[in-house]
């Protein structure tokens, strides 16, 4: 099954100086990627328009981003460091995102990876953080439910919680939610008892885990909760938030998954995808910082959305 690969050189001149969110991190997933999908067949976006990125962020938010990132300003917090391009990358890292639930919407593919940065599930509606400035799987859910999409699943495993887009979606019924990772770490939300509110409620899903979990833990978390609530859902679509940073080597992660245990998840979620919604998945790259190991467990990941 082949894969959309989407990808741009811009997300190379999003520079944050000395720190684990870096361009060295595609280079090491490109680097990979590149044995099992020709560059020739790397598809680069289109930056989404200020309308796209509205659908989850207030308009005076965009502005402030761009006005940041043009005046040379170094950061926007302690987290999440921004240069002159930062602006123009993160335009182009939403634009992979709708594009690719265009083309997995319009069977042009079923299964697309947006190697993005910067990484987007931390960015809330007025506030950039997490090295997050515009939630680029929120908005490609949102994209795709204006495609005709009832029910879009978002499944994130980075191993921080994905506030922003459990808040783009927190009293939406439209849009299944669940995450797994780290209990009490950065940003402090996703406790079991955030289910959602008013028409949404039971549709956040939250599974906080303890430090050092593995595959194990991970795999029967999967099994027993994540899998059945999706199909239950049965969504038309699915989105996964792909953060490789509950890697056992990760350095700011705190979680013991192997490669091994990536591929079982995207394995389960890929059989799951085409039992209920005709195998239609878009991934992209959230977090994930260890620059010996990503290549190769992103490309793990990506072969087994190819199977």
């Amino acid at each position: 099954m082949g894969v959309l690969f989407y990808y741009s050189p811009l997300y190379l001149q999003h520079h944050t100086g000395d720190h684990p969110e870096c361009p060295a991190r595609l280079a090491a997933i490109t680097s990979e990627v590149e044995k099992i999908i020709p560059r020739e067949k790397w598809v680069e976006p289109p930056d989404a328009t200020v309308e796209q990125i509205e659908a989850v962020h207030d308009l005076l938010h965009i502005s402030d981003i761009r006005e940041a990132c043009l005046s040379g300003n170094m950061a926007l917090d302690g987290d999440t460091p921004i240069s002159v391009k930062s602006y123009e990358s993160a335009v182009s890292a939403v634009g992979a995102g709708i594009a690719a639930v265009e083309a997995v919407w319009a069977g042009k593919t079923k299964r697309a990876f947006c190697a993005v940065r910067p990484p987007g599930h931390h960015a809330e509606r007025d506030k950039a953080m997490g090295f997050c400035l515009f939630n680029n799987v929120a908005i490609a859910a949102k994209h795709v439910l204006s495609l005709g999409a009832k029910r879009v699943a978002i499944v994130d495993w980075d191993v921080h919680h994905g506030n922003g887009t459990q808040q783009a979606f927190y009293d939406d019924p439209t849009v299944l939610y669940i995450s797994m990772h780290g209990n009490a770490i950065y940003p402090g939300t996703g406790h079991a008892d955030e289910t959602g509110a008013g028409a949404g409620i039971g549709f956040t899903v939250n599974y906080p885990l303890y430090a050092n979990s593995g595959d194990a833990v991970y795999l029967r978390q999967f099994k027993e909760g994540v899998v059945p609530r999706v199909k239950k859902f049965a969504p038309d679509i699915l989105l996964i938030s792909a953060g490789f940073d509950a890697h056992a080597e990760d350095p700011i992660g705190c979680m013991e998954v192997t490669d091994k245990g990536f591929e079982e998840m995207t394995r389960l979620l890929a059989e799951c995808a085409d039992e209920i919604c005709g195998g239609k998945i878009v991934s992209f790259l959230e977090g994930g910082y260890n620059l010996e190991t990503l290549g190769a467990t992103a490309s793990a990941h990506i072969r087994k959305l190819m199977e």
